[in-house]
């Protein structure tokens, strides 16, 4: 299987760091309630004004901060921790938690932005400075929103964008162990609610604009959250996984123009089946792990050569081949 070294980290660093402090282009998920809150992203988000939008900023910034951990000694590691003093400051937290303050706010980021600022803070806790401490109060927030979300959200959402249930979950779930076990029960209650009964999943897919496997991302929670269970579950939600079908699932995604934010997507798709391939590999049979690994290693060749050229990609593709390098 691919590996990460201190060649592709360093790589990766410096896309991310070219990026999480660059401004424009920006698309705001924001409401104008009057002419003066057409402001820039700079004003409205000192924290993730970067990466083109909200959610990619953070999840860039926990590439920086994972990088930073695991390779201490590249060149790019001093510049991180530079930017990270800079960045994480209680001034600037709290002009993000007064966004969230605002009216018609409550839909802001949710939940894929809300997973991402839960698993930043949670690697940013593994460091020791006082980003951690800087971010814990926005964490907090996001927590308790994600916590009411679960009380209100009959039914889960599949589809392969931000808005995936199974995705969220899966990044918040290691966040409410550490910090939260009530969110955590929650999160595996809701869970094996909705998704425990799922059998002989067709996997249409992938849409056109898609970044995430519906029915991966969804093995991969069962995975985390009930991995006793997930054995017996897999089997019958994915039977002929050792005859390598549905054969979707297999074949990496053709992205047929990555200047277009969301064709470009679908790299993202070969990444994020890469990280879901290799989460719930070792919880199989033998055959069926092997052949879970190959498609793993499948995925990650398709995309790993596009993480950077165009910043449609550029902008946030590193994070989630970090996620399955990781894994």
């Amino acid at each position: 299987m691919t590996g990460l070294d201190a060649s592709t980290a360093s790589s990766m660093a410096g896309i991310a760091l070219a990026h999480v402090a660059k401004e424009y282009p920006h698309k705001l998920d924001h409401v104008l309630l009057c002419d003066e809150d057409a402001k820039p992203p700079r004003a409205l988000h000192p924290l993730f004004f970067g990466s083109l939008d909200w959610h990619s900023c953070v999840h860039g910034w926990w590439m920086l901060l994972t990088l930073r951990r695991l390779f201490p000694d590249t060149d790019e590691a001093d510049q991180i921790a530079k930017l990270a003093n800079d960045t994480f400051t209680r001034v600037k937290v709290a002009v993000e938690l007064a966004y969230l303050d605002r009216p018609l706010s409550g839909g802001f980021e949710r939940p894929y932005g809300w997973a991402w600022l839960l698993y930043l803070h949670l690697e940013a806790t593994r460091h020791s400075e006082d980003w951690a401490s800087a971010l814990e109060p926005l964490a907090t927030a996001f927590a308790e929103r994600l916590r009411a979300y679960l009380s209100i959200l009959t039914y889960p959402i599949r589809v392969g964008t931000h808005f995936n249930t199974c995705f969220a979950l899966v990044l918040s779930l290691e966040w409410a162990d550490a910090f939260d076990r009530g969110l955590a029960s929650a999160i595996r209650d809701r869970t094996r609610h909705w998704f425990g009964a799922d059998r002989d999943c067709q996997a249409w897919e992938p849409g056109g604009d898609e970044f995430l496997s519906s029915a991966l991302t969804e093995a991969l929670c069962m995975a985390r959250t009930h991995p006793s269970l997930f054995p017996i579950w897999f089997e019958q939600f994915l039977p002929r996984v050792g005859a390598r079908e549905p054969a979707t699932l297999f074949m990496p995604a053709i992205v047929s123009d990555r200047s277009d934010g969301k064709i470009a997507h679908l790299d993202g798709l070969n990444l994020s089946r890469a990280w879901c391939w290799r989460g719930i590999a070792p919880l199989l049979p033998p055959t069926e792990r092997s052949v879970a690994e190959a498609a793993a290693d499948e995925h990650l060749a398709a995309a790993m050569p596009h993480l950077s050229g165009d910043y449609m990609g550029e902008h946030w593709l590193a994070s989630f081949a970090l996620l399955a390098l990781l894994t």
